[in-house]
């Protein structure tokens, strides 16, 4: 079953961050995942949610995902990230 990393960042250090955007991807993809929301403009339909900056990535499974977050190379680009921006993560799995 698929699972979503659902990311709100709100950067702190632009050029810090470029760093974390230029070089996350690859590890993204060695564990399977792929983007299907990356900082795109959100539109409230409904209550007061107000993410900013919101990320979407899929993977195969959840397993895939938590492997993804845990892998021993992606850990300095994780405190990367959270030297330049503040987030909420979270690891859903889809139907």
């Amino acid at each position: 079953m698929a699972a979503y990393v659902i990311v709100q960042l709100e950067i702190t250090d632009p050029e810090g961050f470029a760093e974390y955007r230029e070089k996350v991807g690859p590890q993204i993809e060695k564990h399977g995942g792929r983007y299907i929301v990356r900082g795109a403009e959100v539109e409230n339909l409904e209550g007061e949610w107000d993410p900013g900056r919101l990320v979407i990535l899929e993977f195969p499974t959840r397993e895939d995902a938590q492997r993804f977050y845990e892998a021993e190379e992606y850990q300095p680009l994780l405190a990367l990230r959270k030297r330049t921006a503040n987030t909420v993560l979270s690891i859903v799995e889809g139907v």
